[in-house]
């Protein structure tokens, strides 16, 4: 096989996204007859059996999904070619929509949005602070920043930066109870919980704090909130370290412990092969994140 023909590319492209021959058809405008033979001499093209019929379902089989990456690849290149040829790809305008947990979001976005808005004053960021994962499939965000690997494969993701969270507690509440420093000093003190469905609580536990939920004063599942409470005096906070560096009159406690090291992932959508103004914001925020302030 040296070439295969843009429509049984782009029929196989469609199937293989949607599932069925009928829903492809009408995503591309064909009959369900002329789709199916597009499919054919896709397979035929290329040698390969690429579907399996299941029902009204088209499968993959292993050798199709291994070849959908490179489709979609083609097909993206595609998407572009005729943006330019409509004078589209270079406008670096327009609205991109950034999701983030709150701590992220109030602490280390500000600057590197700034900073984007100094670099492309024609781009003007959305930012959704949650600390739901959104659903770049659903277009609830353009680009979300995450602590987890997205399992989706038809994400994009780039691991930016290792992230380091510790103990806080206010210089109050430190000058009432003391500076408690080992984790077995940690167990007569009260701390302040993230959550009440005892995921919080196993987390601190894999870091040698032997608590249970009769240490919590109180929960919050905003760490902004969370923080603002251990200011008050309510008890011992995890947090990343910007974020603590951003609150005034916390003091870092529990310096035995080991520090919380998590990822920080910047995942989008496949759109980012064709869409400039989120490229743009995306790899700002990756140099920015990875930096750890504006470059």
């Amino acid at each position: 096989m040296n070439s295969i023909d843009w429509n049984h590319l782009r029929a196989f492209l469609e199937t293989a996204e949607t599932g069925s021959l009928s829903a492809a058809a009408r995503k591309l405008g064909l009959t369900q007859p002329t789709l199916s033979r597009q499919v054919a001499a896709a397979e035929a093209s290329v040698g390969v059996t690429l579907f399996e019929r299941v029902g009204k379902k088209m499968v993959l089989t292993a050798t199709g999904l291994a070849l959908l990456d490179h489709a979609r690849g083609m097909g993206a290149a595609a998407d572009s070619l005729w943006l330019a040829a409509a004078g589209r790809a270079e406008a670096v305008e327009g609205v991109v929509t950034v999701s983030a947990t709150d701590g992220v979001a109030a602490c280390l976005l500000p600057a590197l949005l700034a900073h984007i808005q100094t670099r492309e004053p024609g781009i003007r960021v959305e930012l959704v602070s949650t600390d739901a994962l959104s659903d770049l499939r659903r277009r609830e965000a353009d680009i979300a920043v995450r602590h987890v690997d997205p399992e989706q494969p038809d994400l994009i993701a780039r691991r930016v930066r290792q992230a380091t969270a510790g103990f806080y507690a206010s210089q109050a509440w430190i000058e009432r109870h003391g500076h408690p420093r080992s984790p077995a000093e940690a167990t007569r003190h009260r701390f302040i919980g993230a959550d009440r469905s005892g995921r919080y609580l196993g987390m601190l536990r894999e870091f040698g704090l032997a608590l249970s939920e009769d240490h919590f004063s109180c929960y919050a599942e905003s760490n902004l909130v969370a923080i603002r409470l251990a200011a008050a005096g309510l008890g011992i906070v995890a947090t990343m370290e910007e974020a603590a560096r951003q609150a005034p009159g916390l003091v870092r406690v529990l310096e035995d412990v080991p520090p919380i090291e998590f990822p920080f992932w910047l995942v989008t959508h496949r759109e980012l092969r064709t869409s400039r103004r989120i490229r743009v914001v995306f790899d700002l925020l990756a140099d920015g994140l990875a930096a750890g302030a504006p470059a």
